[in-house]
């Protein structure tokens, strides 16, 4: 009796691995480049796209933004905000739009998408922010329920002219 439960388990097992999840196989139809961000709290960047292949990296930091740069099975191949390209399995990455303060000085958070808006806050370069709302050079950054908006021009994670509902 117990054989058979274990077998009826294992084939349950095989049957949930074999099915593709659907996140990922609408995400290998995207065309690359596209920017996305990691979900997992930890994730090795590999030289290839396996588990075989040696892990070059380790990433601990939840919502960094990633650039997909290539695609490959359940692998995509990645630039991360420095330039360090790699392979990270699917599962580990996000849609969520996310965006990290580039430069030396610190990113102005406006009320509104406009240089002469108040300023609500100021982000030190490194900080990373969810992102939306982004049209014409701004985009609305969350970060940790502090949001307001900032110009592109000092994030890495979105590029000039791109608008994001």
């Amino acid at each position: 009796m117990t054989m058979r439960i274990f077998a009826a388990a294992l084939s349950a097992f095989v049957i949930v691995a074999l099915v593709p999840d659907p996140a990922i196989a609408a995400d290998a139809k995207r065309s690359v480049p596209y920017y996305a961000s990691i979900s997992a709290t930890r994730a090795r960047m590999r030289t290839g796209p396996a588990r075989t292949y040696p892990a070059s990296w380790l990433y601990q930091r939840q919502d960094l933004p990633i650039k997909v740069v290539a695609i490959f099975k359940q692998w995509r191949k990645i630039a991360d905000p420095d330039g360090t390209e790699g392979w990270m399995q699917a599962n580990l990455l996000s849609g969520t739009r996310t965006a990290i303060v580039r430069g030396p000085t610190p990113a102005e958070l406006r009320e509104k998408p406009s240089a002469s808006s108040r300023l609500v806050w100021r982000a030190a370069p490194g900080v990373v922010g969810r992102l939306s709302q982004c049209a014409n050079g701004w985009c609305r950054m969350d970060v940790k329920g502090q949001a307001g908006f900032v110009a592109i021009s000092g994030l890495w994670g979105v590029e000039a002219g791109e608008t994001l509902p």
